[in-house]
């Protein structure tokens, strides 16, 4: 026996309630935890997820996991086979690497690609009836002001995060065996609390008056689509729900109906906060890329160089096919939610920053 203590929460766990299990890696993220919170009226969770601090909600018991080693994913297995038994109703995969350094990391192999891999490895000692895995919309090759990003659009992702996720997504099809898998390439996720890093760090800016929310390096009626985490919480219940009547192997998108600007984000933002629209002044790459230089080198300013020839991208995705197999469509939209978040803001400014880690 090597020990219990990946079992640190153990004393937590509810036991076999004679229910499916579903089993949530990244348990105690941001997304692992509102999934744990709704699939556990319904399904036995287990949280798989990192040592220590933080744990996912007291509703999924905690097996500690590491998703580079074979002998910590061979002992959470066997807890998993001693107090559940052989079959797995849902396996939802949510932890992955990344950061915004835009430096190499062999991390986004060890963790993403290759702990997929082990994951699935392991698995295929169990009955296992669906593999949910969490992709990004940053995958694709962008597209332009009108034109809906389909599953079937081309594939051209920019850096280390995305890039990671288009190698998970074949070693997937090659590893799957039998297991069902759904691959669902996620939009950037925002809630009334914040929760997106472009978007709150978009809303710092403005709230401080920084002269960086003025300057901008690309086209303004360019953007991105995001969805917010409580739909994407339920696109991911309705997957596992109805596992059974999905495809083999199939890609959806996840993301809003409607994708604002980098423009209208800004007269929204600016509107709630000040009263009034802040006005953006176009300004050349070089000169984006040197402020931006400069702002790392003296400090740890959110926008890096390497993000300045990626402002221009736009994303625009069509969720149609996840609203015709799962019957999910999404019900919030950030055009409504911006409001509440500055709202959040306003209400208790130290809790937002904290909360969404923004530097004063």
């Amino acid at each position: 026996m090597e020990s219990i203590t990946p079992l640190k929460n153990s004393l937590r766990s509810k036991g076999n309630l004679g229910r499916e299990v579903v089993i949530v890696t990244g348990s105690s993220g941001m997304i692992g935890s509102a999934l744990i919170h709704k699939l556990a009226k319904k399904y036995d969770v287990v949280g798989f997820d990192q040592d220590g601090y933080p744990f996912p909600p007291v509703e999924a018991e905690c097996v500690c996991v590491d998703l580079t080693s074979d002998s910590r994913m061979a002992f959470a297995f066997e807890r998993i086979r001693y107090a559940y038994g052989n079959k797995i109703a849902s396996v939802v995969h949510l932890a992955a690497y990344y950061d915004f350094l835009g430096r190499p990391s062999d991390l986004y192999d060890k963790v993403t690609v290759k702990g997929t891999e082990r994951l699935l490895k392991y698995l295929q000692d169990f009955e296992v009836e669906q593999f949910i895995f969490s992709s990004s919309m940053l995958v694709y090759k962008p597209s332009s002001p009108g034109v809906r990003i389909t599953e079937d659009s081309p594939l051209e992702p920019k850096w280390d995060y995305p890039k990671s996720k288009v190698t998970t997504e074949k070693v997937m099809h090659e590893k799957r065996g039998e297991i069902p898998i759904v691959m669902m390439r996620i939009a950037g996720v925002y809630s009334e609390e914040g929760s997106s890093i472009p978007i709150t760090n978009q809303v710092q800016r403005i709230y401080e008056k920084q002269i960086t929310a003025k300057l901008y390096p690309a086209n303004t009626a360019h953007g991105s689509t995001y969805v917010h985490r409580d739909d994407v919480i339920d696109a991911m219940t309705l997957a596992v729900e109805k596992r059974k009547d999905l495809p083999a192997e199939v890609i959806l998108n996840i993301g809003d109906d409607e994708t604002l600007t980098y423009q209208e984000l800004q007269d929204i933002i600016s509107t709630e906060i000040h009263g009034k629209k802040m006005p953006i002044i176009g300004i050349p790459k070089w000169f984006a890329k040197a402020g931006a230089f400069m702002q790392n080198l003296f400090g740890k300013a959110f926008i890096k160089p390497w993000m300045i020839d990626l402002a221009n991208d736009h994303f625009e995705m069509d969720s149609s096919r996840a609203q015709k197999l799962l019957g999910w469509k999404p019900e919030h939209s950030l055009r409504d939610t911006l409001p509440k978040m500055v709202k959040n803001l306003n209400d208790d400014p130290k809790k937002f920053y904290r909360e969404n880690h923004l530097n004063k």
